[in-house]
């Protein structure tokens, strides 16, 4: 889990329709609520995929890849560490089957 934004779902998306939706720059929407450019410009761009105005992962999509990898790697240190208890049983002979 990521970090609690210091600012509201509800705000974030007044904020995103005050560039997107109304038309006003990032830089007059981000001076007029007393917050940074970037900020906003990060938000506007990710509002802007999630709305499929641009090409990109949306939010839950990325969400989703990041949770994929993680399985994936669990999965292969599985499978890893299966492969060497494997090694280490028929280098004893020993049949893990029995």
């Amino acid at each position: 889990m990521g970090r609690q934004s210091r600012y509201p779902v509800e705000f974030r998306e007044q904020a995103v329709s005050l560039v997107v939706d109304a038309g006003r720059t990032v830089r007059d929407v981000a001076e007029s609520l007393e917050m940074k450019p970037d900020t906003l410009r990060k938000w506007v761009d990710r509002a802007k995929v999630d709305r499929g105005l641009v090409a990109g992962l949306k939010s839950s999509e990325a969400v989703e890849l990041k949770e994929l990898k993680r399985e994936n790697r669990l999965l292969k240190q599985q499978v890893e560490i299966l492969e060497k208890a494997t090694v280490f049983f028929v280098s004893r002979g020993l049949d893990a089957r029995k």
